[in-house]
């Protein structure tokens, strides 16, 4: 006997997604603002050492703690890590709303990866919104610039790691429970923390500086990160449960708002012309290669 389909409950997903993303967003200004007091590495083991007991209790509360395919699942956790650093390691150099622009960029990849893998050329309205996408960037890094650097490519790989994790996800990694794939990604941030601490010393630096002493106010930060990881979290996977995938996935650029909102109160940050229209040609190209919804 096939169960029946849940209803839709837009209103929930779409409440859910939209807090999903305020908390990300904020806890990525809080990364930066924090970035010279608290090295990455360190960053990395305490938020995943708060986290992960409750992430253990969640995917216990579902059933047995088991993984259908641990290569594929080490693999996608390796690359969020990857991911992630690369993202963070530009936040301190870039304003927080042109970082989070060019990462949101990853739609686009995971259009052009799915491409590639369906070895299917895109229908139009895809190559349209992955070359607006691409001149979105364009606008905001500025390649031709005289002020132009390296760094400023970092948000748009971690794009590229994003989208070619989430295609495992989608592929490799169907069967597994979210939580036990949450689990295994704060098992790889605290490895990878290890990892990067083995390198660390280097005073004032934002990813290899040296272990910092864990004061009341540095506690409740790496507190505050964990709980809003969680939120996001959870909050992004209630949304996909509940609610149209196209519809979530357009309110999953509101990040992009908040993330000029949390840029302005923190830091002061202005985005100019060019780039706030590189930013609004990003959203326009994500928002067109969400697919059609069927009309019933």
């Amino acid at each position: 006997m096939v169960s029946p389909r849940r209803p839709n409950r837009t209103g929930r997903a779409i409440l859910a997604i939209v807090t999903s993303v305020s908390a990300l967003s904020l806890g990525d200004a809080l990364i930066k603002a924090t970035g010279l007091s608290l090295p990455l590495w360190q960053m990395y083991i305490l938020r995943s050492a708060l986290t992960l007991p409750v992430l253990l209790w969640l995917a216990w509360r579902r059933g047995p703690i088991s993984v259908t395919a641990p290569l594929w699942v080490a693999i996608r956790s390796l690359l969020l890590v990857a991911m992630w650093l690369s993202y963070y390691v530009a936040l301190p150099r870039l304003p927080l709303s042109l970082a989070a622009a060019a990462y949101y960029t990853g739609p686009l990849f995971i259009l052009a990866i799915s491409a590639v893998v369906a070895r299917q050329w895109p229908g139009n309205r895809a190559l349209i919104a992955i070359v607006a996408g691409f001149l979105g960037v364009l606008l905001i890094i500025r390649p031709d610039a005289a002020g132009f650097q390296t760094v400023t490519l970092l948000p748009v790989l971690a794009a590229l790691l994003y989208a070619a994790a989430m295609m495992i996800t989608s592929v490799k990694c169907r069967e597994d429970s979210p939580f036990v794939l949450a689990l295994a990604l704060n098992l790889a941030f605290v490895i990878a923390g290890l990892c990067l601490g083995l390198f660390s010393g280097q005073k004032g630096a934002f990813l290899f500086g040296p272990w910092q002493p864990v004061d009341a106010p540095l506690a409740l930060t790496v507190a505050t990160l964990a709980g809003l990881l969680l939120v996001g979290s959870v909050g992004a996977a209630i949304a996909y449960q509940e609610g149209p995938p196209t519809t979530v996935a357009a309110f999953d650029y509101s990040y992009l708002a908040f993330s000029l909102l949390w840029g302005a109160i923190f830091f002061g940050e202005r985005p100019g012309a060019i780039a706030l229209t590189g930013i609004c040609i990003i959203v326009g190209a994500g928002l067109l290669a969400l697919p059609r919804r069927n009309r019933d």
